[in-house]
Parts: C-alpha cells; structure tokens; sequence
C-alpha cells in the first residue's frame, strides 16, 4: 500500500505488488486516470504486506480516512491517529444510540 503526493498537493493511495514498478508507470502517466492529471507524484508513505489482498484492505481503508488522519499517517504521528478517528460532528452524540450496531438508528419515539 503506498501513497503518493500530486503535483496539486492532493494524495493518491493505491496497492500493487511491485512498487518501483507501480511509481514508474504513475511517473510516466500509465498508472491511473486521477494521477495522469497530476504529474509528476511523489511518494510520500508505503507499507508493506505479504499478501496483495492485505495492501488491497489497507488501502481501500486509508482511502476512506480524512486528509488531516492521512498526513499523521504519513508523518508517522501513530498517536494522532486515533484522536483524528473519532467523530466530531456535533450531532454524532445527541439524540442516538451509542452501543452495538443500533449507533447509527434515530431513538424510537
């Protein structure tokens, strides 16, 4: 799992199984739509994993993460992650139920 940073200052995370490979196809515009508009890339973060399915998990979590929980991520701020997770929309405490999969269902009225 690797992320790289556009020309543009946006971030890109994808997978694959060879990573010198992968960064020369994205350097040359044959890595993918979204970063062929935004050469050149740069790496900024990778993990490395025995299983492709493992990168593939991992990235398609981190591409669900906010930017600011990306770049502690990739400034290894480890401890900041879990701080970034928690949810501060005013309402994520009021009104609803905090246990068990009911956590996303208004309260019955």
């Amino acid at each position: 799992m690797y992320i790289l940073e556009c020309s543009d200052g946006s971030y890109y995370t994808g997978s694959t199984i060879d990573l010198e490979l992968r960064l020369k196809q994205h350097q040359g515009g044959e890595g993918a739509k979204y970063t062929k508009k935004k050469l050149p890339v740069k790496l900024v973060y990778y993990e490395e994993f025995q299983r492709i399915d493992e990168a593939f998990y991992r990235e398609k979590q981190v591409q669900g993460w906010s930017r600011k929980k990306e770049e502690a991520l990739i400034k290894s701020l480890t401890d900041n992650l879990h701080e970034l997770a928690r949810c501060l929309n005013e309402t994520s405490h009021e009104g609803f139920r905090t246990s068990g999969f009911d956590s996303a269902q208004p309260p019955r009225t």
